[in-house]
């Protein structure tokens, strides 16, 4: 699901942050947000070969990306939805853009919100798609700031659980390696529900991006929070929405782009692959049948 969403704020839903560094292609898997944290790539990977065995040269690896994302959703017992495909690959990656298009987790409101308008996304969409923390990990680089010396305070964040703080110094000790995993969500951190949003209301947001949307004084996001913490069903009706939404951000159809070989690599590149004539997509996406 992280896969989907870094791909799709970057240049839009593409495959690009599947593209390896080459002698012309600078990876978004090096720029900050992706570094050393971005995981499945290996999955994808597996998942394409397959594909191209069972039906070569028609199915993209930002269509992989989409209908990963939905079936994780599913998986971890969260809801599913029709997947819009005939999305076509990029020739490109753009490190700069993913540098600068994906929201930081130290991102106060008023930044994310920015970054999501970006993409077409409203307020509704950020509340709603930052529910995809409902499981995972993170590492402690990514909320030391909030446990010891937050906006150069001396102190840690007030929004801050002071049980959750403790929880969390045991885990980021202030020394040490900042590569620690910590669950995104420390009550049901593998399944996909609505437990993110009650988090929130308890002051147990792990990054301060999550607990911005319920913690900034007036903000419009809090009754929203609070709408998904105690209605689940409003929560993943949402989150369909949204998931599909955002899975529409810039893609490539008809000519454009290319169906890759392989998803790391553009067709004809220097490690043999051989260039081909990719088949005509779908001019436009069309609904996966369920």
């Amino acid at each position: 699901m992280r896969l989907h969403f870094h791909d799709c704020f970057v240049q839009g839903c593409d495959g690009s942050v599947l593209l390896n560094n080459t002698d012309t292609i600078e990876s978004e898997q090096d720029a900050l947000p992706n570094i050393n944290s971005i995981r499945g790539l290996d999955v994808v990977n597996d998942i394409k070969t397959a594909v191209e065995n069972s039906c070569p040269d028609t199915v993209s690896c930002a269509d992989i990306l989409a209908i990963a994302a939905e079936i994780a959703s599913v998986l971890g017992g969260g809801p599913g939805w029709p997947v819009p495909l005939g999305r076509r690959d990029s020739l490109t990656a753009n490190r700069t853009l993913a540098n600068q298009n994906l929201p930081a987790p130290f991102f106060n409101l008023t930044q994310l919100k920015a970054s999501f308008a970006v993409q077409g996304l409203n307020t509704l969409d950020l509340v709603t798609l930052s529910g995809g923390h409902t499981f995972g990990r993170a590492r402690c680089s990514t909320f030391i700031n909030r446990l010891y010396n937050f906006s150069n305070t001396g102190n840690p964040d007030p929004t801050l659980n002071t049980t959750y703080l403790e929880v969390l110094r045991a885990r980021c000790p202030q020394n040490a390696t900042g590569d620690n995993l910590t669950n995104l969500d420390l009550s049901t951190p593998d399944q996909f529900d609505n437990r993110y949003y009650s988090n929130l209301l308890q002051l147990n947001g792990l990054l301060q991006s999550d607990q911005e949307l319920f913690s900034t004084p007036g903000a419009d996001t809090i009754p929203i929070v609070n709408s998904f913490s105690s209605n689940q069903n409003t929560f993943f009706s949402n989150f369909r929405v949204s998931m599909i939404k955002m899975g529409n951000i810039g893609v490539l159809t008809g000519d454009e782009g290319e169906i890759r070989l392989q998803c790391n690599f553009v067709n004809g590149d220097s490690f043999g692959l051989a260039s081909v004539a990719s088949k005509d997509a779908k001019q436009k996406l069309v609904a996966q049948s369920k």
